[in-house]
């Protein structure tokens, strides 16, 4: 038996038109998966057609995930494939890299509605299907603010510290009946969520995440979206059957400083 198969799986994706989600689904999608693949943006359609083209299975949904009737729709879409269900809690939005004294109204609670608000409606709509099946595996998709104050703003760090205690409180109220929850910190990645944040600032990784990284310091680069995916799709596979309420850093060994 193969415990990284994941034929006759459906599995929802969101943020999954670029960036780690997008690295994900294509992980997925090679391992038997059919991906749910949710994204504001029409990124998903060629997400899914890349896929597609490929010979797996993917459909793109468009639209906006911190929507209750978006969630509800997309849960109901992807159950209704008939496979077992697991979810990615992916999309996400960055800050301005401000304090509570320097954060506006509108930042804080898009962050909050984009970052937690929506990971918590996917979570609570899939639950029905999860309990029904048997078991089910979520991972939510945090960040080395989940673990620390100084890796981002206000807004964006008390959101991803929520995903964090959301995480916690579905894998130990959920864990007995066979539904797992996880969430994984990504320190410095190369995606695009860099462009969601309203500072004119970047992060030179000659001077910024990269030199905090240990494992990227000779190299001075930020991880790649490909080295996300794969502990994402081991946390969704019966591989990691017994892994369940766990905050995996995967950040080249920033945490460990």
């Amino acid at each position: 038996m193969n415990n990284m198969d994941f034929a006759g799986q459906t599995i929802i994706i969101t943020g999954a038109g670029s960036g780690i989600g997008r690295a994900t689904a294509l992980l997925l999608a090679r391992r038997g998966a059919h991906v749910f693949i949710a994204d504001i943006s029409d990124n998903a359609d060629q997400v899914a057609e890349e896929i597609t083209t490929a010979g797996g299975q993917a459909t793109a949904v468009i639209g906006d995930i911190s929507d209750r009737a978006v969630v509800d729709a997309l849960v109901a879409q992807a159950a209704d494939t008939g496979g077992r269900l697991g979810l990615v809690n992916n999309a996400g939005i960055m800050d301005r890299f401000a304090g509570a004294a320097d954060t506006d109204d509108e930042t804080w609670e898009r962050c909050l509605r984009i970052n937690l608000t929506a990971p918590f409606l996917l979570t609570r709509a899939v639950l029905p299907h999860m309990r029904q099946a048997g078991g089910g595996a979520i991972v939510n998709v945090g960040s080395a603010a989940s673990l620390r104050g100084a890796a981002a703003g206000a807004a964006y760090t008390a959101s991803k510290h929520g995903v964090a205690g959301l995480t916690k409180n579905t894998a130990y109220t959920y864990g007995r009946e066979n539904i797992r929850c996880n969430l994984i910190a990504p320190g410095g990645v190369e995606t695009n969520i860099m462009a969601t944040s309203a500072t004119e600032t970047q992060i030179d990784p000659a001077h910024g995440l990269a030199a905090l990284t240990p494992i990227h310091q000779s190299a001075l680069r930020q991880a790649s979206a490909e080295e996300l995916a794969g502990p994402i799709v081991f946390l969704l596979s019966d591989a990691a059957s017994d892994v369940n309420g766990v905050i995996l850093p995967v950040d080249g060994g920033w945490a460990a400083g």
